[in-house]
């Protein structure tokens, strides 16, 4: 039976909700029908499994980062544009660290939205675009700039900077870095493709 007031979306918001507090790896089926005081067999009406309830957080979250992400560089080009989708990414990462987390997680290709792909993918590549970026470059440049942010994003987050510096300040110079070389970036040749 299912409990009256709960659906399928209130669940997984509130197992995001609770990947934020508590950690993504902390999420269980037994601690969300705790938090909404029912017996865990009353969640399975709604999610099939922890794996199932965690590939829905991802979900989730992949589609918030993304809207947050486009919202952040629309009618934006260049180094306005960078800037906008790194600061968009870093606020998302410390905002929603359970989230974000949830983003990292390995899903079958198959249970992400074509829309939810296709929107990470035009945003991404579309920020590029004024680079004059061409394949493969332009996978080159996207997993240059993901490692970047993620790695800044988790050591910020757990407190990894040590030095007097403001992580701000850090953060900035990276981007300028990260400017320049996207503006000079070393061209492949057609048969370095591997």
């Amino acid at each position: 039976m299912v409990r009256a007031g709960l659906t399928t979306e209130r669940v997984v918001e509130a197992a995001a909700d609770l990947a934020d507090e508590v950690g993504f790896e902390n999420v269980t089926v037994s601690a969300l029908a705790r938090s909404f005081g029912v017996k865990d067999a009353s969640m399975y009406s709604h999610v099939k499994s922890v794996q199932d309830l965690r590939s829905r957080i991802a979900l989730l979250a992949a589609g918030e980062m993304v809207d947050r992400i486009a919202t952040a560089v629309a009618g934006r080009a260049g180094k306005d544009a960078l800037v906008a989708f790194a600061d968009a990414y870093r606020a998302y990462a410390l905002e929603r660290p359970g989230r974000y987390r949830a983003t990292h997680m390995q899903l079958d290709p198959d249970l992400v939205p074509e829309s939810t792909a296709r929107r990470t993918a035009e945003v991404t590549y579309g920020m590029l675009r004024w680079y004059g970026l061409s394949e493969p470059d332009l996978t080159d440049a996207v997993r240059l700039l993901r490692s970047t942010f993620h790695g800044y994003c988790h050591l910020e987050a757990i407190g990894g900077f040590g030095a007097p510096r403001g992580v701000q300040a850090s953060w900035e110079r990276a981007l300028d870095a990260l400017h320049i070389t996207l503006e000079h970036w070393p061209r492949a040749e057609e048969d370095d493709r591997a």
